[in-house]
């Protein structure tokens, strides 16, 4: 066996290279073709049923909106009831033609249950569902008081969208469904003090390009990766004591819309604002100079000068 791994340390790279070189031009231009045919003919959005998680606030209230505009029917996840009822009266508002609200906790087996079941039963089916419920909390990991408080990051960032999507995953294969992942950049980009949001991302990540091969071509699952947006989770005095003020931020109104545009192309992955790609690049082709960048830049240069409160 050890002959076999020696063999294949030598051979596969070389054979893997030389397979890219020819098939990734191929496989750009397919990518190009279809892009081109979506943007002429794109998905149709009026009378889907789209169920959205995290949708009092940020991202998931602009989505709400977004696919309100489309004629899209909604059903409206989050804990607080009353912003529940503020987008959903401003989603009314936009176009939408139906549009229910569920003040649930994601990170609850049976609430996810419940409000999965109770969609169905009202709208006879899910399009869409878009895993989009988050909460992140912040500072260097050495500097936690008590590690089991940030058990809350995982158990909504990456149990709330399991839990949902492990009971809307039969409605959705039934009628070729698609699943949108709001994951983050910050799952394949370590960004310092963030690092349990960023675990919480990274495994949400992993999980939807796994089930990806397993459901096939049953259910279409689009995997979207935010840059720095301006939400409640981007904290003014986080940022400022990370010396992280001078990131430009996106509006969640903008990513939304981008959003709502993937989905209308049928992407499987989406980056928003689209230079964030290249932050990728670097991380895959040079790994040590991002490190002692982020470094520098979050960690000492922030120790060095700290910002007067």
């Amino acid at each position: 066996m050890d002959v076999i791994h020696e063999i294949l340390n030598v051979v596969f790279p070389v054979f893997s290279i030389i397979l890219i070189v020819f098939l990734a031009p191929t496989l750009w231009l397919i990518n190009l073709v279809r892009i081109c045919f979506k943007s002429l003919y794109p998905i149709k959005l009026a009378r889907k049923v789209i169920l959205i998680t995290g949708a009092s606030t940020g991202i998931g209230e602009h989505l709400a909106i977004e696919y309100a505009k489309e004629g899209a029917c909604l059903a409206l996840v989050a804990r607080r009831e009353k912003q529940l009822e503020m987008v959903a009266k401003y989603a009314k508002a936009m176009g939408s033609p139906d549009v229910i609200i569920f003040p649930a906790d994601v990170s609850k087996f049976e609430d996810c249950n419940a409000f999965v079941d109770q969609t169905v039963k009202h709208f006879g089916k899910i399009d869409y569902l878009i895993n989009n419920a988050a909460i992140g909390k912040f500072g260097l990991f050495e500097d936690l008081k008590s590690i089991s408080d940030h058990t809350s990051v995982m158990d909504v960032n990456f149990w709330g969208s399991v839990y949902t999507t492990y009971f809307a995953l039969p409605h959705l294969r039934s009628n070729k469904g698609k699943i949108i992942a709001i994951c983050s950049c910050g799952g394949w980009f370590a960004t310092p003090r963030v690092g349990v949001y960023n675990a919480s991302k990274a495994a949400l990540l992993s999980f939807f390009e796994t089930l990806r091969i397993e459901v096939g071509s049953d259910v279409d699952i689009s995997i979207v990766t935010p840059g720095m947006v301006e939400t409640s989770l981007t904290d003014k005095d986080w940022l400022e004591e990370g010396n992280a003020l001078w990131i430009p931020q996106i509006s969640a109104q903008r990513c939304a819309k981008a959003i709502v545009g993937s989905t209308k192309r049928g992407d499987k992955y989406f980056t928003e604002p689209s230079w964030m790609k290249m932050v990728l690049f670097w991380k895959m082709f040079c790994p040590e100079i991002l490190n002692s960048i982020m470094n520098f830049v979050f960690i000492t240069w922030a120790k060095k000068y700290p910002k007067e409160k």
